[in-house]
């Protein structure tokens, strides 16, 4: 069964007449002709029956007619919506990003992005590290924004987006407020707020340790927003990612006596081919220019 011959069968159906039937579909009779019977080879029985100059529908032809136009009309909205699909006209692409990736690092590219593919709907989800490269592995994320402190494995390909220091973070009139820079020596005594959805979490109590600084640690919370607010409150200090501060006024200083920094990556599965959508959106976070956004 091919769709010429659903159509000229339901464009008969409306004209019930052969001659008019064959110029609306803009093809001779007997080429009309010859597809309804094909069709009706097909469907094993007769769908029309022809009395000198009228035509009527058969009982068959009566019982598939509503079933041939439900086919026609599917065909034609998987076509509309295929086309869409390819043209980045109503497509989809499914982001995540790593819940300790500040906004205003990427927020550029998704103006930027948005302005050049306003067909593209870009569903953001935010999690950890480990939840995300679950979801790109069942298909439930296209990529992923992240960063992870022991690296990927094989099993995902990655490509680094920018590297950023890790932060002491402390409200207004600290003590590290006159400091350049904050030895991780000088935080002891510190009340500290833990960040607990930061991928560094369990490094953070090694990296301390090996260094000797003791803190106190006064709360812990999975809100990235929560945790910025606290130290504004002057509850306790904080280490945070570089380019992740959002409330004005958090001072921060960077951590040395050891550096820490880490890897923001585009993370994707191999093999799996990419969408229209998904590649352009590929393309975008390429060309985009990670360090100016930064000094921005």
């Amino acid at each position: 069964m091919e769709m010429h011959q659903i159509r000229y069968f339901l464009t008969i159906c409306g004209t019930l007449n052969f001659t008019r039937a064959a110029d609306s579909c803009n093809v001779t009779q007997p080429a009309l002709t010859r597809a309804i019977q094909k069709l009706e080879e097909e469907l094993g029985g007769l769908l029309l029956r022809r009395e000198r100059s009228r035509t009527h529908l058969t009982e068959f032809g009566q019982l598939m007619r509503p079933h041939l136009e439900e086919v026609l009309r599917n065909t034609e909205a998987a076509t509309t919506t295929a086309k869409s699909f390819l043209t980045l006209d109503d497509a989809p692409l499914r982001l995540g990003v790593m819940c300790t990736v500040g906004p205003l690092r990427c927020i550029g590219l998704l103006a930027q992005f948005s302005k050049e593919h306003p067909g593209v709907g870009v569903s953001l989800l935010e999690g950890v590290p480990d939840h995300m490269a679950e979801l790109l592995e069942q298909g439930g994320l296209d990529l992923a924004v992240m960063a992870h402190p022991r690296g990927f494995d094989e099993r995902f390909k990655v490509e680094p987006l920018y590297r950023e220091r890790f932060m002491v973070a402390f409200p207004p009139g600290h003590r590290f407020e006159p400091m350049k820079a904050v030895r991780t020596v000088d935080c002891s005594g510190e009340a500290y707020l833990m960040r607990a959805n930061c991928e560094y979490g369990n490094y953070w109590d090694d990296f301390l340790a090996d260094n000797r600084v003791d803190l106190r640690e006064a709360f812990r919370s999975e809100r990235e927003d929560w945790i910025q607010t606290m130290v504004m409150a002057g509850m306790g200090i904080c280490f945070i990612p570089e380019f992740s501060p959002i409330l004005p006024g958090l001072h921060t200083r960077p951590l040395v006596d050891p550096v820490v920094t880490r890897e923001v990556a585009v993370v994707s599965l191999p093999g799996r081919r990419f969408s229209p959508a998904v590649a352009a959106f590929m393309r975008a976070v390429k060309r985009y220019p990670w360090q100016g956004s930064a000094d921005a």
